[in-house]
Protein backbone atom coordinates (compact mmCIF):
# COMPACT_ATOMS: atom_id res chain seq x y z
CA UNK A 1 0.00 0.00 0.00
CA UNK A 2 1.67 3.08 -1.18
CA UNK A 3 1.57 6.33 1.51
CA UNK A 4 -0.01 9.12 0.72
CA UNK A 5 3.09 11.38 1.39
CA UNK A 6 6.37 11.01 -0.09
CA UNK A 7 9.16 9.88 2.90
CA UNK A 8 10.32 12.94 4.42
CA UNK A 9 13.83 13.79 3.24
CA UNK A 10 16.14 16.24 5.77
CA UNK A 11 18.39 17.58 2.67
CA UNK A 12 15.61 17.97 0.13
CA UNK A 13 14.92 16.00 -2.75
CA UNK A 14 17.48 14.23 -4.74
CA UNK A 15 16.30 14.63 -7.94
CA UNK A 16 17.61 16.95 -10.16
CA UNK A 17 13.74 17.47 -11.67
CA UNK A 18 12.76 18.93 -8.67
CA UNK A 19 15.65 21.77 -8.43
CA UNK A 20 14.64 25.35 -9.59
CA UNK A 21 15.99 26.82 -12.75
CA UNK A 22 19.45 27.21 -12.39
CA UNK A 23 20.57 30.99 -13.45
CA UNK A 24 22.16 31.66 -16.86
CA UNK A 25 25.47 32.89 -16.41
CA UNK A 26 26.08 36.33 -18.59
CA UNK A 27 29.62 37.11 -19.98
CA UNK A 28 31.47 40.14 -18.69
CA UNK A 29 31.09 41.07 -21.90
CA UNK A 30 27.68 41.94 -22.40
CA UNK A 31 27.35 44.04 -19.16
CA UNK A 32 30.17 46.68 -20.23
CA UNK A 33 27.91 48.77 -22.51
CA UNK A 34 25.39 48.81 -19.85
CA UNK A 35 27.45 49.85 -17.12
CA UNK A 36 29.05 52.70 -19.38
CA UNK A 37 25.06 53.74 -19.99
CA UNK A 38 24.08 53.57 -16.45
CA UNK A 39 27.63 55.89 -15.68
CA UNK A 40 25.81 58.85 -17.94
CA UNK A 41 22.57 58.68 -16.69
CA UNK A 42 24.69 59.14 -13.21
CA UNK A 43 26.59 61.41 -15.12
CA UNK A 44 23.52 63.57 -16.33
CA UNK A 45 21.60 63.67 -13.54
CA UNK A 46 24.81 64.74 -11.35
CA UNK A 47 25.09 67.68 -13.42
CA UNK A 48 21.69 68.60 -12.18
CA UNK A 49 22.14 68.51 -8.90
CA UNK A 50 25.66 70.38 -9.63
CA UNK A 51 23.70 73.23 -11.34
CA UNK A 52 21.28 73.45 -8.58
CA UNK A 53 24.41 73.80 -6.11
CA UNK A 54 25.61 76.74 -8.13
CA UNK A 55 28.80 75.01 -9.10
CA UNK A 56 28.11 75.31 -13.02
CA UNK A 57 31.28 74.64 -14.60
CA UNK A 58 31.46 71.26 -13.36
CA UNK A 59 27.62 70.83 -14.19
CA UNK A 60 28.61 71.42 -17.89
CA UNK A 61 31.66 69.46 -17.68
CA UNK A 62 28.96 66.43 -15.97
CA UNK A 63 26.55 66.97 -18.95
CA UNK A 64 29.36 67.23 -21.44
CA UNK A 65 30.44 63.53 -20.20
CA UNK A 66 27.28 62.03 -19.87
CA UNK A 67 26.46 63.17 -23.50
CA UNK A 68 30.44 61.48 -24.51
CA UNK A 69 29.47 58.11 -22.79
CA UNK A 70 25.93 58.17 -23.97
CA UNK A 71 27.54 58.45 -27.60
CA UNK A 72 30.54 55.63 -27.04
CA UNK A 73 28.12 52.94 -25.61
CA UNK A 74 25.98 51.39 -28.91
CA UNK A 75 29.85 51.73 -29.91
CA UNK A 76 31.60 49.73 -27.74
CA UNK A 77 28.91 47.19 -27.64
CA UNK A 78 29.02 46.47 -31.87
CA UNK A 79 32.63 46.15 -30.52
CA UNK A 80 32.09 43.72 -28.34
CA UNK A 81 29.44 41.77 -30.46
CA UNK A 82 26.89 42.46 -26.88
CA UNK A 83 24.12 43.94 -28.52
CA UNK A 84 20.85 43.63 -27.41
CA UNK A 85 17.33 44.83 -26.56
CA UNK A 86 17.75 45.59 -23.17
CA UNK A 87 20.75 47.35 -24.10
CA UNK A 88 19.05 49.39 -26.20
CA UNK A 89 16.20 50.26 -23.94
CA UNK A 90 18.47 51.43 -21.29
CA UNK A 91 20.51 53.40 -24.16
CA UNK A 92 16.76 55.25 -24.60
CA UNK A 93 15.87 56.06 -21.96
CA UNK A 94 19.36 57.65 -20.99
CA UNK A 95 19.17 60.00 -24.35
CA UNK A 96 16.25 61.47 -22.93
CA UNK A 97 17.74 62.61 -19.62
CA UNK A 98 21.18 63.43 -21.42
CA UNK A 99 20.46 64.49 -24.18
CA UNK A 100 16.55 66.58 -22.82
CA UNK A 101 16.29 67.04 -19.11
CA UNK A 102 20.19 67.67 -17.85
CA UNK A 103 21.11 69.96 -20.30
CA UNK A 104 17.50 71.84 -20.51
CA UNK A 105 17.44 72.47 -16.80
CA UNK A 106 21.39 73.31 -16.73
CA UNK A 107 20.77 76.06 -18.84
CA UNK A 108 17.71 77.36 -17.40
CA UNK A 109 19.32 77.08 -14.31
CA UNK A 110 22.03 79.31 -15.00
CA UNK A 111 20.57 81.47 -17.47
CA UNK A 112 16.62 80.89 -18.38
CA UNK A 113 15.53 81.95 -14.82
CA UNK A 114 16.12 85.23 -14.84
CA UNK A 115 13.30 84.91 -17.97
CA UNK A 116 10.86 83.26 -15.83
CA UNK A 117 7.74 81.73 -17.17
CA UNK A 118 9.34 82.48 -20.40
CA UNK A 119 12.29 80.85 -19.74
CA UNK A 120 10.67 77.86 -18.10
CA UNK A 121 8.51 77.20 -21.48
CA UNK A 122 11.41 77.48 -23.42
CA UNK A 123 13.13 74.82 -21.50
CA UNK A 124 10.25 72.40 -21.94
CA UNK A 125 10.26 72.98 -25.38
CA UNK A 126 13.87 71.87 -25.85
CA UNK A 127 12.96 69.04 -23.71
CA UNK A 128 10.12 67.64 -25.54
CA UNK A 129 11.21 68.45 -28.92
CA UNK A 130 14.25 66.02 -27.81
CA UNK A 131 12.22 63.17 -26.75
CA UNK A 132 10.49 63.96 -30.38
CA UNK A 133 13.79 63.65 -32.29
CA UNK A 134 14.73 60.29 -29.74
CA UNK A 135 11.72 58.79 -31.16
CA UNK A 136 11.79 59.62 -34.55
CA UNK A 137 15.26 58.04 -34.48
CA UNK A 138 14.23 54.85 -32.49
CA UNK A 139 11.34 54.63 -35.52
CA UNK A 140 13.31 54.95 -38.32
CA UNK A 141 16.20 52.63 -36.80
CA UNK A 142 13.26 50.25 -36.32
CA UNK A 143 12.74 49.91 -40.36
CA UNK A 144 13.98 46.82 -41.84
CA UNK A 145 14.24 48.88 -45.49
CA UNK A 146 16.44 51.52 -44.83
CA UNK A 147 17.16 54.27 -47.20
CA UNK A 148 20.37 54.66 -48.60
CA UNK A 149 20.47 58.47 -47.41
CA UNK A 150 20.19 57.36 -43.39
CA UNK A 151 24.11 56.13 -43.72
CA UNK A 152 24.95 59.78 -44.48
CA UNK A 153 22.14 62.42 -43.78
CA UNK A 154 20.45 63.09 -40.43
CA UNK A 155 16.97 64.33 -40.35
CA UNK A 156 17.19 67.17 -38.27
CA UNK A 157 19.88 68.28 -35.54
CA UNK A 158 20.42 65.00 -34.03
CA UNK A 159 20.33 65.38 -29.73
CA UNK A 160 23.47 65.05 -29.08
CA UNK A 161 24.51 67.96 -30.89
CA UNK A 162 21.49 69.77 -29.79
CA UNK A 163 22.83 68.89 -26.19
CA UNK A 164 26.32 70.99 -26.90
CA UNK A 165 24.34 73.55 -29.07
CA UNK A 166 21.42 74.84 -25.71
CA UNK A 167 24.39 74.89 -23.85
CA UNK A 168 26.04 77.78 -25.70
CA UNK A 169 24.58 80.84 -23.31
CA UNK A 170 26.20 79.21 -20.51
CA UNK A 171 29.46 78.89 -21.98
CA UNK A 172 28.93 82.72 -23.22
CA UNK A 173 28.72 83.25 -19.47
CA UNK A 174 32.03 81.35 -18.39
CA UNK A 175 33.72 84.01 -20.91
CA UNK A 176 32.49 86.90 -18.99
CA UNK A 177 29.05 88.01 -20.55
CA UNK A 178 26.30 89.08 -18.43
CA UNK A 179 23.65 87.13 -17.21
CA UNK A 180 21.06 89.77 -17.11
CA UNK A 181 17.29 89.74 -17.78
CA UNK A 182 18.15 90.80 -21.55
CA UNK A 183 20.62 87.95 -21.75
CA UNK A 184 17.57 85.53 -20.34
CA UNK A 185 15.17 86.47 -22.92
CA UNK A 186 17.58 86.10 -25.86
CA UNK A 187 19.05 82.86 -24.59
CA UNK A 188 15.11 81.23 -23.94
CA UNK A 189 14.61 82.55 -28.10
CA UNK A 190 18.01 80.71 -28.52
CA UNK A 191 16.60 77.49 -27.16
CA UNK A 192 13.59 77.33 -28.76
CA UNK A 193 15.56 77.94 -32.11
CA UNK A 194 17.54 74.93 -31.53
CA UNK A 195 14.42 73.06 -30.15
CA UNK A 196 13.26 73.82 -33.89
CA UNK A 197 16.30 72.11 -35.00
CA UNK A 198 15.87 68.98 -33.32
CA UNK A 199 12.43 68.40 -34.77
CA UNK A 200 12.86 69.68 -38.34
CA UNK A 201 13.61 67.74 -41.45
CA UNK A 202 16.79 69.32 -42.41
CA UNK A 203 19.44 67.21 -43.78
CA UNK A 204 22.41 67.22 -42.04
CA UNK A 205 25.41 65.55 -42.76
CA UNK A 206 26.13 62.78 -40.40
CA UNK A 207 29.38 61.64 -41.16
CA UNK A 208 28.88 58.22 -41.19
CA UNK A 209 29.03 57.72 -44.63
CA UNK A 210 32.36 55.78 -45.71
CA UNK A 211 34.23 58.78 -47.29
CA UNK A 212 37.91 58.47 -48.61
CA UNK A 213 40.60 61.31 -47.80
CA UNK A 214 43.17 61.85 -49.78
CA UNK A 215 46.82 60.20 -48.86
CA UNK A 216 48.48 63.58 -48.15
CA UNK A 217 45.87 65.10 -46.30
CA UNK A 218 45.45 62.04 -43.82
CA UNK A 219 48.35 63.76 -41.52
CA UNK A 220 46.97 67.40 -41.42
CA UNK A 221 43.62 66.09 -40.50
CA UNK A 222 45.34 64.25 -38.01
CA UNK A 223 47.22 67.18 -36.47
CA UNK A 224 44.41 69.04 -36.95
CA UNK A 225 42.58 67.12 -34.27
CA UNK A 226 45.38 67.10 -31.81
CA UNK A 227 45.28 70.73 -31.72
CA UNK A 228 41.71 70.89 -31.07
CA UNK A 229 42.09 68.54 -28.48
CA UNK A 230 45.15 70.84 -27.06
CA UNK A 231 43.25 74.24 -27.44
CA UNK A 232 39.59 72.56 -25.86
CA UNK A 233 42.40 71.30 -22.48
CA UNK A 234 43.55 74.84 -22.34
CA UNK A 235 40.70 77.17 -23.61
CA UNK A 236 37.44 75.09 -23.27
CA UNK A 237 34.78 77.65 -23.79
CA UNK A 238 36.24 79.70 -26.18
CA UNK A 239 36.58 76.37 -28.23
CA UNK A 240 33.25 75.00 -26.87
CA UNK A 241 31.95 78.35 -28.57
CA UNK A 242 33.87 78.35 -31.73
CA UNK A 243 32.88 74.74 -32.00
CA UNK A 244 28.73 75.55 -31.67
CA UNK A 245 29.65 78.78 -34.35
CA UNK A 246 30.99 76.23 -36.31
CA UNK A 247 28.53 73.77 -36.45
CA UNK A 248 25.88 76.00 -36.49
CA UNK A 249 27.48 77.33 -40.14
CA UNK A 250 27.48 73.89 -41.08
CA UNK A 251 24.23 73.80 -41.06
CA UNK A 252 23.49 75.25 -44.81
CA UNK A 253 26.31 73.59 -46.18
CA UNK A 254 24.69 70.47 -45.55
CA UNK A 255 21.23 71.23 -46.68
CA UNK A 256 22.81 73.10 -49.75
CA UNK A 257 24.80 69.83 -50.69
CA UNK A 258 21.16 67.63 -50.10
CA UNK A 259 19.63 70.03 -52.87
CA UNK A 260 21.67 69.43 -55.72
CA UNK A 261 21.89 65.54 -54.93
CA UNK A 262 17.50 65.11 -54.48
CA UNK A 263 16.24 68.64 -55.03
CA UNK A 264 14.78 69.29 -51.72
CA UNK A 265 15.70 71.77 -49.25
CA UNK A 266 14.55 69.25 -46.61
CA UNK A 267 13.85 65.77 -46.34
CA UNK A 268 10.46 64.31 -47.59
CA UNK A 269 11.23 60.68 -46.94
CA UNK A 270 7.43 58.73 -46.79
CA UNK A 271 7.89 56.26 -44.20
CA UNK A 272 8.39 59.02 -41.35
CA UNK A 273 5.02 60.56 -40.81
CA UNK A 274 1.74 59.74 -39.19
CA UNK A 275 2.01 55.87 -40.30
CA UNK A 276 5.13 55.64 -38.06
CA UNK A 277 3.30 57.91 -35.49
CA UNK A 278 -0.03 55.62 -35.58
CA UNK A 279 2.28 52.36 -34.93
CA UNK A 280 4.34 52.97 -32.61
CA UNK A 281 2.24 55.08 -30.08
Amino acid sequence: METPFPPFEPNGPNDDSARGPRLREIPIRLVVPNLITILAICAGLTGIRLAFEGRYELAVAMVLVAAFLDGIDGRVARLMKATSKFGAQMDSLADIVNFGVAPALVVYVYALDAARSLGWIAALIYTIAAGLRLARFNVMSERENRAPWQSEYFVGVPAPAGAMLVLLPVYLGFLGLTTDRTFAFLSSGYTVLIAFLLISRLPVWSGKSESRMRRDLVLPAMLGVVIYVAMLMSFTWEVMVFTVCAYLVSLPFGARKWKRKYGTLTIEEPGVGEDDIGRHI
